[in-house]
């Protein structure tokens, strides 16, 4: 059995804790977790950048339309 990893168990729930789409305890969780640790913070941050580089992206660039579409499937709505 391995050893409960805090950082592991943050990577894992990144995305959905993006997506909005935990639990308000597992929220609490990822919150807590974020508040304590350097590297998963700064992990966070690069995410939530990378999906606004993709949102302004998908608006701004020039690309083809099959590209955009495929990027516009991907957003996640702003609640």
């Amino acid at each position: 059995m391995t050893a409960y990893d805090p950082c592991a168990h943050c990577e894992e729930m990144m995305q959905p804790y993006m997506d909005r789409v935990i639990t308000d305890t597992e929220r609490a969780e990822a919150e807590a977790h974020l508040d304590e640790c350097t590297y998963c913070r700064k992990r966070y941050r690069f995410e939530e950048k990378l999906r606004q580089f993709v949102r302004q992206a998908v608006q701004h660039e020039p690309m083809p339309v099959e590209l955009k579409t495929k990027l516009a499937g991907l957003r996640t709505p702003l609640q």
